[in-house]
């Protein structure tokens, strides 16, 4: 691939950097960009969409315990004690090849799905358009750029048309800025280069062709994540995790020294006491904590795109779950999104034919953003444009609201504008009427704002069209729309989708409230809320919202079910006061104008048809632009999460309760309770169960309402249920020791049965809020969880016995074993039954987690 040595592109001509990039204005050919991508391949700096197999597998074995524990594995062999250190390595492998095993599924099954919602861009290739993945871009392209078009690297502005781009993401610059052509100095900074255009911006409006010179790492947004090591901001699940491993961490130390200070203290032998100490932090530890979590959420990911929600960022699945607030547009939500062109009338309502042509003057010569509303108007009715021939055009952007065409019909010029019909008005000076006079526009006034408010009030969208005549001027500008002529209406309607009403119903029974932002005028708006059952006593409108200090938006917007005549920068703030308010947001855009909202929001979620900006913001992706679609992928993420959190519990409950056991234990016997290699097994043993509770059913109340992580809860949980659990283990000691007068290979196989078989039955009590024999557990789940009891109780009489220092337990125990296990049953359900009571009124104004 050619050497640009041009590190200050922006200061050299289009030729001179085509020409060292060995490009053309026509492109690459297909065979040497193909050659380029092969070649850059991994230097490129481009995320590759998943983690190397190898970086994965020693990803589990990276946690400081492990490592220490591995440090002492060596000392063993070194000692001498090669047998103990086998094993200890072996469980070791084997519970990090586990963790590996089940993230490289999850990570494999993101990755196909990511692959539904690639983001395209337009290229020439061979001298022709073609669309591609924007990873598959190289160093010489040219690329056409439209409205909505995310800009795929760094590169230098070949031609433009009213172009302009976000530069937010980069420079923080609120407003789009123009792009021109030129040579600009080689010390331009970088948010003054109007000639180059930026990988993480994307163009708001007009159209371009720009020559790719940087890609990946090499670009400057690349240079800014590369030493900043930049990530997405943290979810409320992912601060949730960080603060749950902090507690244990400082458990887990807390109880490591103190059981190695006591062990030496009793004239233990040294590296014992040390790999006893190391054992107990594993076994407190949920190493595999990481890796079913990437399981659940992969799994719910799965789940979720067969309910046609694709989800780009696993992460957000919580925030899907808690969302309690739902923002969005109405057209394709609401409505079907399928827009129709009612009528085309004059000022005084009348059906107006030269409107319409005009109009579709207007809707067949633009090039800009396809939307809707151009295909409404050109189907509406057959007219012949074939004498007419495009001169220039000025796109629309979100500033004017307006959209101009320059016609021609033979040495005559036309310049047609339609838009929002405020925005119209604001270039037009005269007015015609119905029998095809031109006045003035104030004398129409009255008659013009009165038309307007019936259609608004029937739900019609009204825009407005005009027009002036350029004579021989055969270019036009921003600055030529002025002194228009106001022609005539046009009156669009998108029918309310079928169903909308109980979709709305049933997310609000989910505990979901849907909030309408839309740009419409409020009548509008208010004919819409009242067809779909929204509550239109009080509708916020954007000139009032600009009027409104942040404390009493604050207040308002809860209150709130109709946002009309909102502006694009004000659904930001909408959003960051809903959030202010306490409440997680979702937010559902698919348009160009969306981007910031999306990137606000605590779930962004857009449509696979949606403008490449919005779905690059969004975090989740629907197949449909449906709110029945919305409503599966909740329920969705609210399983993934529950059981997610069911796996917290578990670990903490029952293994917590054990090392609590064992380093009692370890004070008043003469002897190790287990030896390290049996708290390693029984660590690993205990985790079969628990790997399988992707699969696990929730019960319905869990999926109810938006549930949030509350680490307090899981303390409290981890505190009741990990001291039922040590209750019974000391119950077993005593029956070891007092009744059986076990010698401490004994001690050890029994504890080692009963710590195992009590840990695997109990993730049936504390998975549900009911009773045990009414929530009926996963297939999966059942099945791994006898077979862990059945291999645990017949352990003792294999083989194996030997190499753990197990040895055969009499009749007795094992009756005693059942009771202490039905005992232990019994009372974890009476301890569930009133935990949940006390939870209920400690937060009776929070929601159920």
């Amino acid at each position: 691939m050619p050497d640009l040595p041009l590190g200050t592109f922006w200061s050299e001509t289009a030729e001179t950097a085509l020409s060292q990039l060995k490009s053309n204005s026509g492109g690459l050919t297909s065979v040497e960009a193909g050659s380029r991508l092969s070649e850059q391949g991994a230097s490129s700096g481009r995320a590759k969409g998943s983690v190397s197999t190898a970086s994965l597998l020693i990803g589990q074995f990276k946690s400081p315990i492990i490592l220490i524990l591995l440090a002492a594995v060596v000392l063993s062999f070194f000692l001498g004690d090669s047998v103990n250190a086998s094993i200890i390595l072996g469980i070791v492998i084997i519970s990090g090849l586990l963790g590996f095993w089940q993230e490289r599924g999850a990570a494999d099954a993101v990755k196909k799905l990511l692959a539904i919602i690639q983001v395209k861009v337009s290229v020439l290739r061979d001298g022709k358009p073609v669309s591609i993945d924007t990873k598959e871009i190289v160093p010489g392209d040219v690329v056409l750029l439209n409205a909505g078009n995310v800009v795929p690297g760094d590169g230098l502005l070949l031609e433009s048309k009213s172009l302009f781009v976000n530069e937010a993401a980069l420079t923080g610059e609120t407003f789009p800025v123009e792009k021109l052509l030129g040579v600009l100095p080689a010390d331009t900074p970088l948010n003054k280069r109007t000639n180059t255009l930026f990988t993480g911006t994307y163009a708001t409006s007009g159209t371009g062709k720009i020559l790719i010179v940087q890609t990946g790492s090499q670009t400057e947004f690349g240079k800014v994540s590369e030493s900043l090591k930049l990530r997405p901001p943290e979810t409320e699940f992912e601060h949730g995790i960080r603060h749950f491993g902090l507690l244990l961490m400082q458990l887990t130390m807390l109880m490591v020294f103190a059981i190695f200070a006591i062990n030496v203290f009793l004239h233990r032998p040294v590296l014992s006491s040390f790999l006893f100490a190391l054992a107990l932090a594993v076994g407190l530890t949920p190493q595999l904590l990481p890796a079913i979590i990437s399981v659940n959420l992969s799994h719910g990911a799965r789940k979720m795109a067969a309910a046609k929600v694709i989800v780009k960022r696993l992460s957000s699945i919580e925030n899907f779950g808690s969302m309690d607030v739902l923002c969005s547009d109405k057209t394709g939500t609401l409505t079907l999104g399928e827009v129709k062109l009612d009528s085309s009338v004059n000022v005084d309502g009348g059906a107006s034919d030269k409107t319409l042509l005009y109009a579709q003057l207007n809707s067949h010569f633009q090039t800009g953003y396809s939307n809707p509303i151009d295909d409404a108007i050109i189907a509406f009715q057959p007219v012949d444009l074939s004498s007419y021939a495009k001169s220039d055009e000025e796109p629309y952007d979100f500033e004017r609201k307006r959209l101009s065409i320059l016609v021609s019909k033979g040495s005559d010029h036309l310049m047609v504008s339609k838009g929002a019909l405020s925005n119209i008005l604001a270039a037009c000076t005269t007015a015609e009427t119905a029998d095809g006079k031109v006045v003035e526009l104030a004398a129409l006034q009255p008659k013009i704002q009165a038309q307007f408010e019936a259609f608004s009030a029937k739900g019609f969208r009204v825009i407005g069209v005009a027009y002036r005549e350029f004579g021989d001027q055969a270019k036009i500008g921003k600055d030529d729309e002025k002194g228009m002529t106001f022609l005539g209406f046009l009156a669009l309607f998108d029918p309310i989708k079928e169903g909308i009403v109980d979709t709305i119903k049933t997310l609000r029974g989910l505990g979901i409230s849907l909030k309408v932002i839309t740009g419409d005028n409020r009548l509008v708006a208010a004919n819409v809320g009242k067809q779909v059952g929204l509550s239109t006593a009080s509708i916020l409108a954007g000139p009032d919202l600009n009027s409104m200090s942040p404390d009493a938006l604050r207040a308002l917007v809860s209150k709130v079910d109709i946002f009309a005549e909102i502006e694009p920068n004000q659904k930001e703030r909408l959003i960051v006061a809903l959030k202010q308010a306490g409440h997680v947001v979702g937010y559902i855009g698919d348009g160009i104008n969306d981007a910031s909202a999306l990137h606000v929001a605590d779930v962004g979620i857009s449509v696979a048809n949606a403008v490449d900006v919005a779905k690059e913001a969004a975090d989740i992706v629907l197949l449909e632009k449906d709110l029945a679609v919305l409503e599966n992928g909740v329920k969705e993420g609210r399983i993934t999460f529950a059981n997610t959190l069911k796996y917290v519990f578990m670990a903490t409950s029952a293994n917590f309760g054990n090392m609590f056991s064992m380093a009692g234990a370890s004070l008043f016997l003469s002897f190790l309770p287990l030896l390290p290699t049996q708290i390693l097994l029984t660590n690993l043993l205990t985790d079969f169960p628990e790997m399988t509770i992707a699969t696990d059913s929730v019960d319905p109340e869990m999926v109810e309402l938006p549930r949030r992580w509350d680490i307090g809860f899981i303390r409290r949980f981890m505190m009741v249920f990990g001291l039922v659990s040590s209750i019974f283990d000391y119950v077993t000691f005593g029956v070891l020791l007092l009744l059986l007068k076990a010698n401490p290979d004994q001690f050890r196989t029994g504890w080692f049965m009963e710590s195992v078989v009590s840990a695997a039955i109990i993730v049936l009590v504390i998975r549900t809020r009911k009773p045990f024999y009414r929530s009926r557990p996963g297939k999966y789940l059942m099945i791994a969880t006898v077979a862990i009891v059945i291999a645990t109780l017949i352990l003792p009489f294999t083989p194996l016995a030997r190499v753990f220092q197990f040895t055969p337990v009499s009749l007795l125990f094992l009756v005693a074993l059942t009771l202490i296990l039905v005992m232990y049953i019994l009372v974890a359900e009476l301890a569930k039954t009133m935990f949940y009571k006390c939870e209920d009124r400690r937060q009776p104004e929070k929601i159920r987690r």
